[in-house]
């Protein structure tokens, strides 16, 4: 689009033209908002309260039991409609749970929200994204994400990464009127941009932030509970059909159908369950944001506690990032220092590159004030940035081993030797031509510049906790191997000395190999970092990168979690799952902890759910084959549901649980839940037969399966407890305690028989003495079952 077009758009404010050293006004900003001409701010991560509500409120299951309830309701029978205020109860704990951590995440999302930088009133201004309006001028720097569509207006060198666009990683070069697209990287140079499109009509709102983002992070654990409730979905309904007619052609008169129907189907609906995932999920993410770490996707704290390899660079990571230039030295005879540190800061300020190196240098020296004529923006596929200054004025800077395709021994022996004090070793040369499409022109090595950095304090524990947790760590970086495993070695990565310079592999290498054998990847590009990556997730590594810089790009795609520190650039973070609002790499210990967290207690609690939902699905089977009542009354499950399986749940759910993945989330939920629920089936069945074998009236055998099944239920609990602590130990006592309550005091309102019929215990004692070892027996039977299962798939999977 050109510009005259773009200022006919904009001619009811009167702007006859827009310079970049002027940009827009203070009332021509004005009448655009005013115009509807201003950019919309990025989609929020969390839902808005109104979300909140309609998601946690009109759900399947929420819509069963308010059909349930309208059918007891017909009964008579109001009491067995307590099971609706436990319904009700667990949505307001959603509901409160989610905007609690919606409100802290919003807070980390305003910290780590990177501002842009506009002209406006011949001055630079700092203002969010979404405050962008239409005839802006946007300035723009290496690391930036496009925000909004435009064209160019200046450009010192500006090279843009449009693979969300186009599929493809090739860099493009922009020139004046160029267009520039949002959602694309400026991955070298700077310049500015006018901006011709915001809010609806830019190209990143068309795809949805596909630019930004492939899809949603993959969650076993959510997956894996999904497809339990989708088979609930399909059996629940008809099953309870089927035992509601069955029921009432068994002789059961409506009231009785009814209430056994509802009984069973109130049994199979684990609730619960769906409502305790997504609520540690949301404490998770409140938890990080307190700790100043923004989670831009809740499955990725699952993810990442599962990652075995985490993939990091050494700049912000294992060192602080903020470099210092420590000196320059000359090679060349008739070179002085002061001529070297004076091309130095010459190459610095005239390419305007604001990486790293550069802000240390600019640091260092003043401008120099020399005019360059060609610049050649640094860039991480070349390695080296370069100006011309005049005839036989053609200087680069950068990586020795990408500047010159052989050095002299004496020359390499003095870079690993600075390398090896762990300094990064950068060369200036001079070049007969300079251009950025072309091999660098007999390069004449001039001098080297040593660029220090420093450690992390807590460097060394940080590591040291990931190697005891079992994750190794791999180092990927653009610098000098050497200088890099030096570093990595003062830091305690466990096997630093085994390094590779990846500028000596060729394209068609074995990375799965150079991955298994190597720690510290040096010289890497890159398309480099995104092999390796690619490399060990063919080896099933589950994969962590962390990243702040435009070379980090494709690599954070291709990891299966992407960490971004919040001081990097404006497009790692994002397409980051976790922003680092602190940049400080020590917090990934307590993500990987809430990860942990997450899995094993939604593990522990899904293992009580289940039991329900199993032993109620068997029931309804069973009695629609038996001319008998179903065992249970709606409320008769209502001290079960919530004193065995809601209330302890929900403790367990938020506890500090913090031991290694075993990645069997269904065997270690089976191995709980099918014992017991084989059991209170089978206790169940004996209880009937004897009551209808002996005269036993429905009441009575009821409060019998009630106590079996609490008995068996509490269990459970004790079982998913362990290890036992002061809190879970009185948490399982109390629960005891208040079941027992129940029975003893309020057993006319739960339509259980009195404590005090001796006839009761004579029949119970007996059972409950025997729950204990028979399911011990059912446990072992079942642990054998599953064992051999996964010993037939093993095998299939080797052939």
């Amino acid at each position: 689009m050109s510009k005259s077009e773009v200022f006919n758009w904009m001619a009811d404010v009167n702007i006859s033209e827009v310079t970049p050293e002027q940009g827009l006004s203070s009332a021509q900003v004005e009448h655009q908002i005013q115009s509807g001409h201003k950019n919309t701010g990025e989609q929020s991560l969390t839902r808005s309260v109104k979300d909140i509500f309609r998601a946690n409120i009109f759900t399947l299951f929420n819509l069963i039991n308010v059909v349930l309830g309208a059918l007891v309701f017909y009964t008579g029978s109001y009491k067995n409609l307590l099971f609706l205020g436990i319904a009700i109860f667990n949505t307001m704990i959603g509901i409160i749970q989610e905007i609690r951590s919606k409100r802290q995440v919003d807070k980390m999302v305003l910290l780590a929200e990177g501002k842009a930088t506009v002209i406006r009133d011949g001055q630079p201004a700092e203002i969010y994204p979404e405050d962008l309006v239409l005839g802006d001028v946007l300035v723009l720097n290496r690391g930036d994400q496009i925000p909004v569509d435009g064209t160019v207006m200046q450009s010192r060198g500006m090279e843009v990464d449009e693979s969300p666009i186009t599929g493809e990683s090739r860099t493009i070069s922009k020139a004046v009127n160029d267009k520039l697209t949002s959602g694309t990287y400026l991955i070298g140079g700077s310049g500015k941009m006018l901006v011709t499109k915001v809010g609806a009509q830019t190209f990143v709102n068309h795809i949805a932030d596909e630019a930004k983002k492939g899809g949603d992070t993959s969650s076993i654990l959510i997956n894996t509970i999904n497809r339990i409730i989708k088979v609930l979905t399909y059996v629940i309904i008809p099953l309870g059909l089927i035992l509601f007619v069955a029921k009432l052609l068994g002789g059961n008169n409506l009231d009785r159908a009814i209430l056994g129907t509802v009984a069973a189907m109130i049994g199979m609906i684990p609730e619960g369950l769906v409502l305790l995932t997504s609520v540690t999920l949301a404490v998770s993410a409140m938890h990080l944001a307190r700790k100043k770490t923004l989670v831009r996707d809740l499955p990725a704290i699952e993810t990442l506690a599962r990652v075995d390899v985490i993939c990091l660079d050494k700049t912000g990571t294992i060192t602080s990032g903020d470099l210092k230039f420590e000196r320059a030295i000359p090679l060349m005879k008739d070179v002085t220092t002061a001529q070297l540190e004076r091309i130095l800061a010459g190459i610095a300020y005239g390419t305007g590159d604001t990486n790293e190196t550069a802000r240390a240098i600019k640091r260092a020296f003043s401008d120099p004030l020399l005019t360059p004529q060609t610049i050649v923006p640094f860039s991480s596929q070349r390695k080296w940035s370069g100006v011309e200054f005049g005839k036989d004025e053609q200087f680069v800077f950068g990586a020795p081993q990408f500047i010159f395709h052989q050095l002299s021994k004496s020359i390499q022996d003095q870079i690993q030797t600075y390398a090896k004090q762990g300094y990064r070793v950068l060369a200036i040369a001079k070049v007969d031509e300079l251009d950025a499409e072309k091999p660098l022109e007999n390069p004449q090595l001039l001098g080297l510049s040593l660029i220090s950095d420093v450690i992390r304090p807590n460097a060394k524990n940080t590591f040291g906790y990931f190697k005891n947790q079992g994750v190794t760590i791999k180092v990927i970086s653009g610098d000098d191997p050497t200088t890099v495993a030096t570093i990595a070695t003062n830091a305690g990565i466990e096997n630093a000395d085994k390094l590779i310079d990846m500028s000596t592999v060729p394209d068609d290498a074995d990375f799965g190999k150079i991955v298994t054998e190597n720690t510290v990847f040096g010289r890497v590009t890159p398309d480099q970092k995104k092999q390796l990556i690619s490399a060990l997730q063919a080896q099933k590594h589950t994969v962590a990168m962390t990243g702040d810089g435009v070379n980090d790009l494709l690599a954070l795609r291709q990891a299966d979690c992407g960490i971004a520190m919040a001081s990097g650039s404006e497009s790692t973070k994002s397409i980051a799952d976790f922003v680092l609002i602190n940049s400080n790499f020590d917090a990934m210990i307590d993500v990987l902890n809430e990860g942990r967290r997450v899995i094993n207690n939604i593990e522990r609690v899904a293992s009580m759910y289940l039991i329900k939902t199993m032993y109620s699905v068997a029931l309804a089977i069973i009695f629609v084959f038996l001319a008998m009542q179903y065992p249970f009354e709606p409320i008769q499950l209502t001290p079960i549901t919530s004193l065995m399986v809601g209330i302890p749940a929900f403790f367990l759910a938020l506890e500090a649980n913090f031991s290694r993945i075993t990645n069997q989330f269904m065997r270690q939920v089976l191995i709980i839940s099918a014992p017991a629920a084989v059991c209170i089936v089978g206790y169940i069945l004996v209880i009937e037969l004897a009551g209808r074998f002996f005269g036993l009236p429905y009441e009575f055998t009821s409060t019998l399966c009630v106590l079996l099944t609490g008995a068996i239920c509490w269990l459970a609990l004790v079982l998913v407890s362990r290890p036992w602590n002061r809190l879970k130990l009185g948490l399982d006592l109390a629960v005891l305690a208040a079941f027992l309550a129940i029975i003893i005091f309020f057993n006319n309102i739960f339509s259980l028989v009195s404590f005090f019929d001796k006839d009761i215990w004579l029949y119970a004692i007996p059972l409950i003495a025997t729950a204990y070892p028979l399911y011990i027996f059912m446990q072992g039977v079942i642990a054998a079952v599953l064992d051999r299962r996964e010993r037939r798939r093993a095998r299939r999977a080797n052939k």
